[in-house]
């Protein structure tokens, strides 16, 4: 590794550590420094010294790591504090628009679902929804090895996509259909996140692997609108354009199933994963423009 470290210039490594030291600082100043917090670190800057080809991966991928990094300072500013949080709004509006009637009345789609689960559904949900984050970033390395282009246009429209997203978060604070079912329409700021029905799988497992993520959620009034139906678009539409052949037909699977966990576990509402559809056109249409306007005009200086 000593010689691995020798290769680097003296502005690369000060550039390694100030973001290193501006990192910790800022985690500490707004919420605290956390285990998870000195891993990244940790990781991040032994890929960058260990070799040459570690240090491209992890530069290309530091774009993924500010969208964490962003996602994660979140906490210190939870969005309920600049606007009011809509509980009972999204439920009557999903029930309006998606309600289906039952003798027992007219229910909303997760509640329709809790009709019929079982443990085959509860797995299945659990499998589609653990990989809604590792699927897109395995894609990403993919297209990082495979088209650098093409990766940079996925990273972009990926991160501006969380960005849209966080944006919608403050200005629609919404609750999710778990908070409903646990809490009913009044506003308590102190509920934990939940699992949800995830916690279903927890128990088939035998070990709390969703009680393990959602304790770490940043805000749990960030239902609208929901990325988890975002990402497998993203990742959708760029394989469609490598025109990939058969592994896309794996990719409509994969965004089909994150959209029934989404709904099936009282996570997201129909019209949350409809709202982060349109964050992912709308944040694949600014950088797909971009890409071609810049195209465009280096034809024209050609």
């Amino acid at each position: 590794m000593a010689e691995s470290f020798n290769r680097f210039s003296k502005r690369s490594v000060f550039t390694a550590l100030f973001l290193s030291v501006s990192f910790l600082f800022w985690t500490w100043l707004i919420q605290g420094i956390r285990t998870d917090h000195i891993i990244l670190l940790f990781f991040s800057l032994i890929l960058y010294f260990l070799h040459p080809a570690s240090r491209n991966f992890i530069s290309a991928f530091f774009i993924f790591i500010v969208y964490w990094i962003v996602y994660d300072s979140m906490r210190a500013y939870p969005n309920y504090i600049f606007n009011p949080v809509h509980i009972s709004e999204p439920y009557h509006f999903e029930k309006t628009l998606f309600g289906i009637n039952t003798q027992s009345g007219r229910l909303t789609p997760n509640e329709w679902m809790s009709t019929f689960q079982n443990s085959v559904l509860d797995l299945l949900a659990g499998l589609f929804y653990i990989n809604w984050v590792p699927v897109p970033l395995a894609f990403a390395f993919y297209l990082m090895i495979k088209d650098r282009i093409y990766f940079m246009r996925f990273a972009f429209a990926f991160v501006l996509t969380n960005f849209i997203g966080f944006i919608g978060y403050y200005l629609y604070p919404a609750a999710p259909p778990w908070y409903v079912e646990l809490c009913g329409f009044d506003f308590d700021c102190t509920v934990p996140s939940s699992t949800a029905g995830l916690s279903r799988v927890d128990t088939l497992l035998g070990f709390p692997l969703f009680h393990s993520i959602y304790s770490k959620n940043a805000n749990i009034f960030a239902a609208i609108p929901s990325l988890h139906g975002a990402y497998p678009l993203l990742v959708l539409y760029y394989g469609l354009k490598r025109k990939m052949g058969w592994i896309n037909i794996l990719f409509i699977v994969f965004a089909a199933g994150i959209w029934f966990a989404a709904v099936y576990s009282y996570h997201h509402y129909v019209i949350d994963l409809l709202l982060g559809a349109a964050c992912a056109f709308l944040g694949v249409f600014l950088v797909e423009w971009y890409f071609i306007r810049k195209s465009l005009l280096s034809e024209k200086t050609m």
